[in-house]
């Protein structure tokens, strides 16, 4: 599992002008006429939409956190509930989204906790599958806070699956990354699966 970011020029060398070239005879050859007038401004727009949704590729996890870890004696566990996921699944190019849910039990320091959902970004806007999408983000807080342990839970729904192949709309993906205590406890595995499942009730 590769957590290095990639510099733009190692991505590709194609300019914005000839990426939105791209996009036009894709537009052409699907039937459809790029010079009419709904679908002129399409292809800039399909290139800066794309350059958004795949800019984790630039960014490092480290580089996000900085200098947000903080002294903090606290032992029990931290959890960050219904973290938006939004992501490209590399398969089809097509949306999966939903919610991230991730737990650390501290060991000296606390992290931000703005920072657990940017760390969410850094993987999620990137061409991905969900299962990777899981153990990256794990590592990620693992590697960066230095935790006695690590839960991370990703729920999402797959366009790929809704809009085309078996076209089931209300299948669910579900899948999780444990490390440290949460790996190696199975009432600390437990609290955090109740916890992320317990009923939304609002404050």
């Amino acid at each position: 599992m590769s957590d290095i970011a990639v510099e733009p020029a190692e991505v590709s060398d194609l300019s914005a002008a000839s990426f939105e070239d791209l996009v036009a005879e894709m537009i052409l050859r699907l039937g459809d006429d790029p010079e009419r007038e709904g679908m002129r401004k399409t292809p800039k727009r399909v290139a800066k939409s794309l350059a958004f949704l795949t800019e984790g590729y630039h960014k490092r996890p480290q580089e996000v956190v900085g200098d947000a870890l903080y002294e903090q004696s606290h032992q029990n566990m931290v959890l960050v509930k219904d973290i938006e996921v939004y992501s490209l699944c590399e398969h089809h190019l097509l949306p999966f989204f939903g919610k991230a849910h991730i737990a650390y039990i501290p060991d000296g320091h606390i992290l931000g906790l703005s920072k657990l959902a940017r760390l969410v970004d850094v993987y999620a806007r990137r061409f991905q599958v969900q299962e990777r999408l899981t153990e990256q983000i794990a590592q990620a807080v693992w590697e960066t806070t230095r935790p006695q342990g690590v839960a991370v839970v990703v729920e999402a729904y797959h366009l790929c699956m809704m809009m085309r192949g078996v076209q089931k709309q209300n299948s669910k993906t579900i899948t999780s990354a444990m490390r440290g205590a949460f790996l190696e406890d199975q009432r600390t595995r437990d609290e955090f699966l109740r916890l992320t499942t317990s009923a939304h009730e609002p404050l």
